[in-house]
This record gives C-alpha cells, sequence and structure tokens, in this order.
C-alpha cells in the first residue's frame, strides 16, 4: 500500500495531533488552578506539537485525510478554549482577553466555517486555502495567547497589551471580511469548485 496515501488513521503525525487535542483539558485545567507556568509550559508544548506533526507526515509520507482534518480542528480546539478561558474574568487572572475580542475571534471562525459549508454545498468546492492575511491573522491570534499567558506567568500587565488586542481584532475582522469576499467570488464561479 502506497505510504504517501495512507488510510491508516493511527499514524505518528496523527498521533501528534491527537496529543494536542489530549493537552487541552490540562491546559484548562491549570488555567483553572490559577497555574501560570504550567499552562503557559503547555500552551508552548502544545504549538510545538502543531509543528512536528505536520514535519513528521511530510518526513514519513503519512498524509491521510483524516490527519489533514484533525490538524485544523486540534488548533481551533485549542484556540477557542485558550480565547474563552483567558476571557473568564472571575478567574481573576492579571491580563484577560477583552470578551469583544474572544467573541470577534470565534465569530470569525464560525462565520468562515458557515460560509464554506454553503459553498461546498452551492458548488462542490472543496479546497479553501488560507489567505496571507488569514496566515497574518493566526501568528497575530497564537502570539495574543501567548503574550498573556507570559505576562500573567511573571505578573505583569505591560500597557502594551491593549494595542495587542486591537491589533487582533482588526486582523481577524479584516480577514474574516477578506474570506467572505473569497466565498462570494466563489458563488459566482461555481464552475471554479
Amino acid at each position: 500500500m502506497n505510504s504517501k496515501t495512507s488510510p491508516h488513521f493511527l499514524n505518528l503525525p496523527n498521533f501528534v495531533t491527537l496529543l494536542r487535542i489530549g493537552l487541552i483539558p490540562l491546559f484548562l485545567l491549570m488555567i483553572f488552578k490559577r497555574k501560570a507556568f504550567l499552562a503557559l509550559l503547555i500552551f508552548l508544548l502544545a504549538g510545538m506539537t502543531d509543528l512536528l506533526d505536520g514535519f513528521l507526515a511530510r518526513l514519513f509520507k503519512k498524509k491521510t485525510k483524516i490527519g489533514a482534518f484533525l490538524d485544523p480542528a486540534a488548533d481551533k480546539l485549542l484556540m477557542t478554549a485558550s480565547y474563552i478561558a483567558l476571557s473568564i474574568p472571575s478567574l481573576n487572572s492579571l491580563n484577560l482577553i477583552p470578551l469583544w475580542l474572544t467573541a470577534t475571534v470565534i465569530g470569525r471562525d464560525l462565520v468562515i466555517v458557515f460560509g464554506a459549508l454553503v459553498v461546498n454545498r452551492m458548488t462542490g468546492h472543496t479546497t479553501f486555502l488560507p489567505t496571507i492575511l488569514g496566515k497574518i491573522n493566526t501568528v497575530c491570534q497564537v502570539s495574543t495567547l501567548f503574550l498573556v499567558l507570559l505576562h500573567n506567568y511573571l505578573q505583569v500587565s505591560p500597557l502594551y497589551l491593549k494595542w495587542v488586542f486591537c491589533l487582533t481584532f482588526v486582523l481577524a475582522f479584516l480577514s474574516g471580511i477578506n474570506y467572505i469576499i473569497i466565498g462570494f467570488n466563489l458563488l459566482s464561479s461555481p464552475q471554479r469548485g
């Protein structure tokens, strides 16, 4: 059987992705227990597994359909859980992500998923590649989480975090609009799907 199209679910890259999903409850537990250093450490470990699973899939030619689904799903689960947990006022963390930013980040993702489903149903289009703006937005969202976790561990609240929140909001909003425009273009040109 060709290893490039191996249907086997449990290969090393998929195992690493599942490990990332398994780290999410542990990460949340550390946040709720106010263990700032461990929460930061687990977040960094989860980020490393994100880099590692893609590298291993390419290295060992173990790309699978389930892996192509699991990897972005694991990323979105981690991001969504992190934004929600770090927005809860009752945790009394020194640095919290504003609820308006969390709502924007999650709302953007929901609009994109819903839009992709509509485009798929109406045109049969199945491939939705990330845009440059989308990638920049993702880097900014991850950086925001990292900075909040880091500064909670350091027990400092720098003023620049407010600007980071605003930048993340603007990028999430603009990249969401960008994907909506792409979706409308795909709907008006179904032969491309």
